[in-house]
């Protein structure tokens, strides 16, 4: 495992431009206003994006297709600022991890897992994170007990996706750059429909020829089910969606995943349904459901056929999810023969079920792991931690006294 640390001169000097117009995060329409407003024509916008967006450059003398004297004017207007690398870690298996100092000093991760292969040119998928914290609170998930601060901003949200990129590139010259990440999940911390204009931009940036140029199929949106923002979606952008389910009834979801008592499992099912079947032939929506495996909780046979009960009318694929443990968790993960037998029943019921491999576990990068041990402002996390140690010391008392 390599871990770094970013000199605190970059961070400073980030410091210092903070009151320039940072051009990352803007759209190719933004960008041309902003060159209108300058006294330039509107296509510098087309050339400045290619030159942030595909070539990784934050230093406008080195843009050689446009005039000195622009390049000059830009130096003292603008600047391209990525949110600041505070550490950032490689795993054995390829996986690289990353944490990010936003505005306000808050703290956010972001993960990339290569295909197995782990070759160059290979699928490399980001887990971009949404929000500092998250509001939702999942039972199961230590980046909810560490409690919601506030949304991510544009710029900070397509910047993780904009230093994954670069730390491939590196050594590499300018003009000679691609995009290597080929996938991006917005299934890091927070949830995504809860932060909805900045997470619809950066995803329409994504997808931008003359900035990522990913395909729409290879944008995913997580959602743990904010009903009213899934139909907004459909009718705002075309990008694959998944829904972080981990419950086939209501009462058992209410207790795992608490924004299920405000969008129960009926709404949220009739919600993913009208993304599929939008209003637009063009649109082919793919939705994945997400379900993670908790030993004696949410894994038996039972639950399996619930859940093939409840999405039997929905066009879907289920990828079961390992749980990863983490500190005074209440849950273990299912057993690989569970998993299997669980994955066994929906195969046969006619679903397409994967089982996701656990990867990057030296260097915490699993889902629900996020931050988790990285800041608390909130207090969530230590009060959480609290009320466990509180019961577990009540329960050895009460053990004691039916000893006597």
């Amino acid at each position: 495992m390599q871990v770094n640390k970013i000199p605190v001169m970059d961070i400073a000097k980030s410091a210092e431009i903070t009151d320039k117009i940072n051009l990352l995060g803007m759209s190719k329409d933004e960008l041309a206003a902003f060159f209108v407003s300058i006294g330039e024509k509107p296509f510098r916008a087309t050339q400045v994006m290619k030159w942030i967006y595909q070539f990784g450059v934050t230093d406008f003398f080195e843009m050689s297709n446009i005039s000195k004297k622009l390049q000059q004017r830009l130096h003292e207007l603008a600047c391209v600022l990525p949110p600041v690398v505070r550490y950032k870690e490689f795993s054995q298996d390829g996986t690289r991890k990353w944490v990010f100092e936003v505005a306000g000093g808050s703290l956010v991760e972001t993960v990339l897992i290569p295909a197995e292969d782990n070759k160059q040119f290979g699928r490399k998928t980001l887990c971009i994170s949404s929000q500092v914290g998250c509001a939702l609170d999942c039972s199961f998930c230590s980046t909810g007990k560490q409690g919601f601060e506030r949304d991510l901003t544009l710029s900070e949200i397509i910047g993780q996706l904009w230093v994954a990129n670069q730390s491939y590139m590196d050594d590499v010259p300018a003009t000679k750059r691609q995009n290597l990440v080929t996938n991006v999940v917005m299934m890091g911390m927070g949830e995504p429909l809860l932060n909805y204009e900045p997470v619809v931009a950066a995803m329409s940036l994504m997808l931008d020829d003359h900035a990522f140029g990913l395909s729409k199929r290879r944008v995913t949106l997580s959602t743990s089910g904010i009903v009213p923002k899934m139909y907004d979606l459909a009718k705002d952008i075309d990008v694959a969606l998944a829904i972080s389910l981990h419950a086939p009834n209501d009462t058992l979801r209410d207790e795992l995943v608490p924004i299920n008592k405000k969008y129960p499992l009926n709404e949220l099912i009739k919600a993913a349904k009208a993304y599929i079947y939008d209003e637009n032939p063009r649109h082919k929506k793919h939705v994945t459901i997400e379900y993670v495996m908790l030993a004696g909780v949410n894994d038996s046979d039972e639950h399996a056929h619930q859940l093939a009960a409840l999405l039997k009318d929905l066009p879907s694929k289920i990828n079961l999810i390992p749980f990863n443990p983490f500190a005074h968790a209440p849950y273990q993960r299912s057993s690989n023969n569970r998993i299997h037998a669980f994955s066994n029943i929906l195969n046969q019921a006619g679903f397409v079920c994967t089982i996701r491999q656990t990867r990057g576990d030296d260097i915490d990068a699993a889902c629900g792991q996020l931050v988790g041990q990285v800041a608390d402002r909130t207090r969530r996390a230590k009060k959480w931690q609290e009320s466990i140690e509180k019961r577990q010391q009540a329960m050895l008392l009460d053990g004691a006294d039916i000893a006597k």
